[in-house]
């Protein structure tokens, strides 16, 4: 993969100890505004990795509850004197406790920055359904080839993965953001480009497992998340509701599973 178009050069000083402060030249991972103007619902301006910013924004559409699937989808471009700005009319206006506030700037740290609503969210969401079957080795390598997959990563350190599988460990959407957020909606927003099923799908996942993780993954159906690091306590609790399985630590030779076990074999 090209990561030209993600990244940038620095110049850097880097020190040690007992040795002499020698220059470095390091790739970083840009991050910049990709507005997503909703006509007649609102402006998102999401702070983000530029890749793949029209699977950014029907991931974001879709994951906010502002829409169910692509077809609900009138008028989806790029807008031409500016390549920054995601254009988006829908058929119907759909506002199902997800972004609803208009001309909002959403941080790359967060997708939930002030979320004061976290009751009327679990009440919203579906329960998922119970058909995939996994074993700890199939997490292992989808975690594995997860991690093959991280252009950005590797080159600079600054991004994180999310890479949606099936239910016999195949990949089949993977993306990259400096946003956990980001990274989960680019991967759905692909699935809903391409038309495949998220639905009883799992997640392998390269950061910690947090509330808004967990939202938008019962949102599209999906059975499984899987994370590298630790889940929070409301990530717990949005998984338990929903009947997802929360792994965390799913690294080297173990996984720790927080909800709904039952999925997880040997």
């Amino acid at each position: 993969m090209d990561t030209s178009e993600h990244t940038h050069s620095v110049n850097a000083i880097r020190v040690s100890t007992g040795r002499p402060p020698v220059p470095e030249d390091c790739r970083v991972v840009i991050e910049q505004p990709i507005t997503v103007a909703i006509e007649g619902v609102g402006d998102y301006t999401l702070i983000c990795t530029p890749s793949d910013p029209v699977a950014l924004a029907v991931g974001f559409a879709f994951t906010e509850g502002l829409i169910s699937k692509l077809g609900d989808i009138h008028l989806l471009q790029r807008c031409e004197d500016d390549a920054n700005t995601i254009r988006m009319r829908l058929f119907e206006t759909r506002r199902e406790g997800g972004a609803q506030a208009r001309n909002l700037i959403i941080a790359s740290s967060c997708g939930m920055c002030g979320l004061e609503r976290v009751d009327e969210i679990l009440d919203g969401l579906p329960a998922c359904g119970d058909t995939l079957r996994v074993s700890l080795a199939m997490l292992l390598a989808v975690h594995e080839e997860m991690r093959s997959r991280q252009a950005v990563f590797h080159e600079t350190g600054g991004t994180h993965a999310a890479a949606i599988f099936t239910a016999d460990g195949e990949i089949v959407s993977f993306a990259e953001d400096i946003g956990r957020h980001n990274a989960l909606d680019k991967a759905i927003g692909k699935c809903l480009l391409l038309e495949k099923p998220t639905v009883g799908c799992g997640l392998a996942f390269s950061g910690r497992a947090s509330f808004e993780i967990a939202v938008k993954a019962a949102r599209a159906g999906i059975e499984l998340v899987a994370a590298v690091s630790a889940p929070s306590s409301l990530a717990v609790r949005a998984a338990e509701r929903c009947g997802i399985t929360l792994c965390g630590f799913v690294r080297g030779d173990r996984a720790t599973v927080y909800t709904h076990e039952s999925r997880v074999g040997d």
